[in-house]
């Protein structure tokens, strides 16, 4: 019966095997994958993915509060500014 050691060193052996295994396999089905994407000329939309610029973007609410001294606006949406802090907020709402 073999020892820890010899077990454990045929392991790491195997290890560096498998590594090295994938590794060729992947550039294989990477160079077979770019050579089926030239010879049909392939997009990538067709592949199912799509560019950053495409996405939606969300639009910017309008301003629901108004600090009278500085001007400054907030949606009501996300962390509220320092200047509405602890204070009540009917006050500050903008009037349509």
């Amino acid at each position: 019966m073999p020892s820890y050691k010899q077990l454990t060193a045929q392991l790491e052996k195997l290890h560096k095997e498998v590594a090295a295994a994938r590794e060729k396999e992947i550039e294989q089905a990477i160079a077979d994958i770019k050579q089926k994407i030239a010879e049909y000329d392939i997009t990538p939309e067709e592949l199912g993915f799509t560019s950053r610029v495409a996405a939606k973007r969300k639009k910017p609410q309008p301003a629901r509060y108004m600090d009278p001294k500085t001007g400054q606006t907030w949606s009501g949406r996300g962390r509220a500014p320092g200047w509405l802090a602890g204070k009540n907020r009917d006050r500050f709402l903008i009037k349509e």
